[in-house]
């Protein structure tokens, strides 16, 4: 999740374990996070055997499961900051010189040290409101589940203090200080007037401080954070408080109990050889043909896509099993990674997405139904990108190249089929209904272990933990961005935002289609800046009441703005997809940069079909 980490001077000092800010002080905290993991995993597979087994459902499993995520989440956002994991933006912050990057980045710590005070009291006050609501199975007070987030934001103060105070110039450190209390001064000052504004004090606050936030590279959670506890401070009579309450909510949706074990599942995949069983199998199967090896990598993503639901963890699956072969047939590494950045793109709809496990958490869908049309709609776009890519391999160098003998190929799939097996399993168990995206999610972990375990050589005690630590820190960024986004789309619409938007938006003359277009660019520019998640929790309540009330049906709408972010994440110069895709490949962006464009453009050529033909989305419903 993270953005050009080797361009970030905190990475400097993380890549050092030793060196990290809190690096003793957190050994503990990351222990207690990996062990809240195993809870979480074990608690929902203790309900899924209990239900389906035993018949017997156990009705407090899922608060204790509850409990434990949100601290997992907490504690996980602050291993991501001591690990400098946080998503952030640092496209224009590398374009400054060094002097005066250093002066943006002690800015850009002490905009996190001001979000998190500017919210500390009230996270306590929150906690102790709660002592009076007890939870419906356990009987215990809710404090004793959202005392996670102070707890978190104190942990977070003291990892951004310890390594401000010990990186930064006291020089750099004054100035930003006196333009943030400057900044706050006129704000307050000012605030009558802003109040007085309405809903035009948002551009200011959303817009303005969240783009300057972003360009200084802020981690994307405390952008939105900032942006939302300014305009609720200094723009209306809403008290802060209030906030803390979103952020929770975003933070704590059942559904989202999923994506710790999906990325936890994508840790085992790399870490087993799963992944490269399957490489391995479709290479010698297509390996032999004109543009095979592009086959391969296409079709290894859309696969490989269906267990971990990571587009990072799918391109640094494959990347490394394809690329020296494909080179060695004269492709060309910038080629190379247009197709292993647009492949990833198209196969983020593939289920267990957990772009799609967010979306239909935080816009009400049915998930069986996204993982259904996800499969339809990423074969769509699959085919764009193999025509494209036969059609580019016309003159490829073919010498030596001869096909796989079948004692081969079946040696490849014996020991490919259980690795195979999982992403069938998953799509199957929960498009059918057998089982929700979190019940099979631990079915996965579970039969990903045992199969790792007996198949695939097994994983060290050390490296399992160190993958369980991982997925904590992963969990945390993610979450974080989920809960601080959800209080920005609340401010937006409580602002009036939505209603204006959907006034605007269903006189367009047009209709739908319009409608559609318009989407269709905004998730594009989204998916550049923002990444998908944080976009689609901003983004969905806003514009699926709008979709709906045009006559386009729900799935069909996720569909489009799924793939429409996928292909902005990808579509350079911003889009920060393209530079992980850089990264992994260890190419140049300057050199892959022109090659990217075909490629984009048959993803909009497949976006294009999937925004008018309906069918495409729904079909299969």
């Amino acid at each position: 999740m993270t953005i050009a980490e080797d361009d970030m001077t905190l990475t400097q000092v993380s890549e050092n374990a030793d060196a990290r800010p809190g690096s003793r002080i957190m050994r503990p905290i990351e222990a207690v996070a990996a062990l809240l993991l195993l809870v979480v995993t074990c608690l929902l597979l203790g309900g899924v055997a209990a239900r389906y087994a035993f018949h017997y459902p156990v009705v407090w499993i899922e608060e204790a499961a509850s409990i434990a995520f949100l601290w997992l989440a907490m504690l996980g956002s602050a291993i991501a900051l001591d690990r400098n994991e946080h998503l952030r933006l640092t496209l224009f912050l590398n374009m400054l010189p060094a002097r005066l990057r250093a002066l943006v980045e002690s800015f850009a710590l002490l905009v996190i040290v001001t979000f998190i005070l500017g919210l500390l009291q009230v996270s306590f006050e929150y906690a102790m409101e709660e002592w009076y609501i007890t939870s419906a199975a356990l009987h215990i007070p809710n404090t004793f589940r959202v005392s996670a987030i102070p707890f978190g934001m104190v942990l977070m103060l003291g990892i951004v203090l310890f390594y401000t105070i010990r990186t930064c110039a006291w020089r750099d450190l004054l100035i930003s200080a006196v333009a943030i209390g400057a900044t706050a001064a006129v704000l307050w000052l000012a605030s009558p007037a802003l109040i007085a504004m309405g809903n035009s004090s948002l551009l200011i606050f959303l817009v303005l401080f969240v783009a300057i936030c972003l360009g200084a590279g802020v981690p994307i959670a405390f952008c939105f954070g900032i942006g939302t506890l300014s305009y609720l401070a200094f723009g209306t009579h809403t008290p802060v408080y209030v906030m803390i309450g979103r952020m929770d909510e975003g933070m704590s949706g059942v559904i989202l109990l999923s994506v710790p074990i999906f990325v936890l599942l994508g840790c085992i995949l790399d870490a087993t050889g799963m992944g490269k069983a399957i490489v391995d199998f479709l290479a010698s199967v297509l390996g032999h043909v004109k543009a095979g090896m592009s086959y391969v990598l296409l079709g290894s993503l859309f696969i490989v896509s269906g267990i971990s639901g990571s587009k990072v963890s799918d391109m640094a699956t494959v990347a490394p099993a394809l690329f020296p072969e494909m080179k060695r047939r004269g492709n060309k590494p910038p080629e190379m990674i247009a197709l292993l950045a647009t492949g990833a793109a198209m196969a983020d709809t593939v289920p267990p997405s957990i772009v799609l496990i967010v979306l239909g958490s935080v816009a009400g869908v049915s998930i069986a139904s996204l993982f259904t049309s996800g499969i339809v709609v990423a074969m769509v776009l699959l085919a764009a990108l193999v025509g494209l890519a036969r059609w580019k391999a016309r003159h490829e160098e073919m010498v030596g190249v001869r096909r796989a003998a079948p004692a081969v190929i079946m040696r490849t799939l014996v020991v490919a089929a259980p690795a195979l097996v999982l992403p069938f399993l998953i799509r199957s168990t929960v498009a059918g209904g057998v089982a929700t995206a979190t019940e099979v999610s631990t079915i996965a972990v579970v039969y990903a272990l045992f199969v790792g375990i007996v198949l695939y050589g097994g994983i060290g005690w050390r490296k399992f933990y160190l993958m369980l630590v991982e997925t904590a820190s992963l969990t945390g960024s993610i979450l974080l961005i989920l809960g601080t986004a959800l209080a920005m789309a609340w401010a937006i619409t409580q602002a009036g935002v939505a209603q204006s938007l959907a006034n605007l938006m269903t006189d367009l003359p047009g209709g739908w289609i319009t409608f559609m277009a318009l989407s269709i660019l905004i998730f594009l520019v989204l998916g550049c800046i923002l990444e998908g998640l944080p976009a689609i929790v901003l983004m969905s309540p806003l514009m699926f009441p709008i979709a709906k009330g045009l006559g386009i049906h729900e799935i069909q709408y996720a569909m489009v703005v799924v793939t429409s972010m996928n292909i902005g994440l990808m579509t350079p110069p911003i889009g920060i997809g393209f530079y992980l895709a850089c990264k992994i490949g260890n190419v140049s962006p300057d050199e892959a940069i022109g090659a990217i464009w075909p490629y984009i453009g048959a993803l909009v050529v497949g976006l294009i079909l999937i925004a008018l033909v309906p069918w495409i989305s729904i079909g299969l419903l």
